[in-house]
């Protein structure tokens, strides 16, 4: 399209019956030249909104940019939009099916590419649930991307998805606290904000002081792939962990555009969601570009899923809840966002 505001496109699918009935809009592809689009970003209303509308951004033009350069322009990407998938590409050459039969505006499918799209950020992007016995045990980590990672060390870690989940919301609390700078050759604390230091050079060896059997959750910062974290044990044997997770990540940005996403368990009620949806549309729709997720509605055996383009919004019944724990997944891409009034929102519609 070139310069042009994708909103009004995607809207006549929404508004238009007599195309509703013959077309269905499976996805917005937005081409980003990696080599000028920071010349563009914050100066073009059209440029950001057509980020901030995709569902796949195709990051062209790699060889003209060095790899240090092009992740921080993905991550800044990202943090943008971050319901799109990001491909990478030389002369747009990507695959066929990067960029048709999408689906994007169906979640399930969605949902079944991407099951991290609805996830909220968080500060780390990695944990490993370690079974230790009593003792000394070494956390020895290589050279990595960064000269510090913060760390926070939970006792008593489930393996399973839900106890991982009660983690991390326990972790982001850790991790909002300052944090204890830790040497080389010092235990790592439980329960607190640590920050190894990781500036010398060659690998690094910090420990673990464990009184009786458990299973600790190490909330990493980084990914243990990036500095080759391993846990060893006194006769310096490698111990696996008995479950790993990663994370969506936080990314600090300036940008006038942003994604929220809002998860919480629960029940919410239709009235109150209906007032306030009506409010926020009213109030912030023109601001709003996107928006995507499913509900659980009071008294409803099914889950309701919606998406939306601007003031329009649409949605419907889904598949029976069953034995899937009622919960609620919410996001939003748009300009200068206020998160915590929305959250605040939201979770006055809950019962």
């Amino acid at each position: 399209t070139g310069l042009a505001d994708p909103g009004p496109v995607a809207q006549t699918f929404f508004m238009d019956d007599e195309i509703r009935e013959e077309f269905t809009l499976d996805g917005i592809v937005t081409l980003v030249d990696a080599a000028h689009i920071e010349q563009q970003l914050g100066r073009s209303d059209e440029s950001t909104e057509q980020i901030a509308f995709a569902d796949v951004l195709v990051l062209n033009k790699t060889d003209l940019v060095d790899s240090e350069a092009l992740d921080g322009l993905e991550a800044r990407l990202r943090d943008m939009n971050r319901m799109a998938q990001v491909v990478r590409s030389e002369c747009a050459d990507v695959p066929v099916d990067t960029v048709l039969n999408l689906g994007a505006f169906d979640l399930d499918e969605v949902l079944e590419r991407r099951p991290t799209f609805l996830e909220p950020e968080y500060p780390f992007e990695w944990t490993g649930v370690y079974s230790l016995d009593g003792g000394r045990y070494e956390l020895s980590l290589a050279e990595g991307p960064d000269p510090a990672m913060s760390l926070v060390v939970v006792s008593d870690q489930g393996p399973d998805d839900a106890a991982l989940r009660e983690g991390a919301e326990w972790c982001v609390r850790q991790y909002a606290e300052p944090a204890e700078p830790i040497r080389p050759g010092e235990a790592i604390p439980v329960g607190k904000h640590a920050n190894l230091q990781l500036d010398s050079p060659g690998r690094k060896s910090f420990f673990l002081e464990v009184d009786t059997p458990v299973r600790l959750g190490l909330y990493a910062q980084h990914t243990a792939e990036e500095f080759d974290l391993q846990v060893k044990n006194a006769e310096g044997g490698a111990i696996g962990p008995a479950a790993e997770r990663t994370w969506v990540a936080q990314h600090e940005h300036d940008d006038e555009v942003g994604s929220i996403a809002i998860e919480t368990d629960g029940d919410v009620d239709s009235e109150r969601l209906n007032a306030w949806l009506g409010e926020l549309l009213r109030e912030r729709g023109v601001d709003i570009f996107r928006m995507k997720g499913f509900i659980s509605l009071a008294g409803d055996p099914r889950r309701f899923v919606f998406q939306g383009v601007h003031m329009l919004f649409d949605g419907q019944p889904d598949r029976p809840w069953g034995d899937s724990p009622r919960r609620n997944q919410l996001v939003f891409i748009g300009r200068n966002l206020d998160e915590a009034s929305m959250r605040q929102g939201f979770e006055a519609c809950m019962i």
